[in-house]
């Protein structure tokens, strides 16, 4: 390839990891396997989700790119092994979004977004078959939290989902209860994944990411207890060493000198 071409035009793309995957290409490119794969994978999935979290949106556009060159990357693999190409790729989720939007290329009317999600769950249980379950396309290594959401939303699509979020409200302080009364470990732990479980339903229904949420309360947790170890050491005193009125009360003070 000539590296003189548009740079910002797919094919560029394509053409570069071929040639790093060629056989004077990277020696480290050439070693990747699907398999091996994976973990820079993940985690470039999850510094894009860090971006958006951040509302960072110029390293959002750097990010994305690192996330299209793994997608390229796996299309050039599976090319070589005669398996796809990234134009099957291209072409196979351009064919479904059409497919499953037949009230914008088709002559299908629908009211609202929730009457596509509807059409969308029926269309997408056309394409599985009758006996294979709606839940099966939830991705299991999602992080558990994110599955919960995903698989509740999916059953939600079909009416199984609580009038209000009354209910659901009802059902916490239920398994708070039933946590209190738990007297083995595993059922502890059973009754604490039942509590946990509810809680990412709470966050469906009032539209909130839980594991957006979660990250962000882990940061507030960071960052506050960072202040506190700063404060002990101007202070000239050992955090292990305090008491716990004298640690709760330096934690409500980085509570309010930090608030995000």
């Amino acid at each position: 390839m000539s590296l003189s071409q548009d740079l910002s035009n797919f094919a560029a793309l394509v053409d570069i990891i071929a040639r790093l995957r060629a056989p004077d290409g990277c020696p480290w490119d050439r070693q990747q396997t699907h398999a091996s794969l994976r973990d820079n994978l993940l985690e470039e999935c999850y510094e894009v989700l860090e971006t958006l979290d951040e509302g960072d949106t110029e390293r959002l556009g750097e990010e994305l790119g690192d996330l299209l060159m793994q997608i390229v990357l796996h299309a050039q693999i599976a090319a070589e092994a005669g398996e796809f190409e990234i134009g099957d790729v291209i072409k196979n989720i351009s064919t479904k979004l059409i497919q499953r939007h037949p009230h914008v290329f088709g002559s299908l009317k629908v009211k609202d977004a929730e009457e596509v999600l509807v059409n969308w769950e029926a269309l997408k249980k056309k394409e599985r078959g009758a006996d294979v379950s709606m839940l099966d396309n939830v991705p299991k290594q999602l992080p558990a939290l994110s599955y919960s959401q995903g698989v509740q939303s999916r059953v939600a699509r079909v009416g199984f989902d609580w009038e209000d979020i009354d209910g659901v409200i009802d059902k916490l302080a239920e398994e708070v209860s039933e946590l209190k009364r738990a007297e083995s470990q595993e059922r502890k732990a059973q009754e604490f994944g039942d509590l946990l479980f509810t809680l990412a339903n709470i966050a469906r229904r009032v539209g909130i990411d839980s594991e957006a949420a979660l990250r962000e309360a882990n940061k507030r947790f960071y960052r506050r207890f960072s202040y506190m170890e700063e404060v002990c050491r101007q202070r000239g005193v050992n955090f292990g060493e305090l008491s716990f009125d004298e640690q709760n009360a330096l934690w409500e003070e980085a509570k309010k000198r930090v608030q995000k």
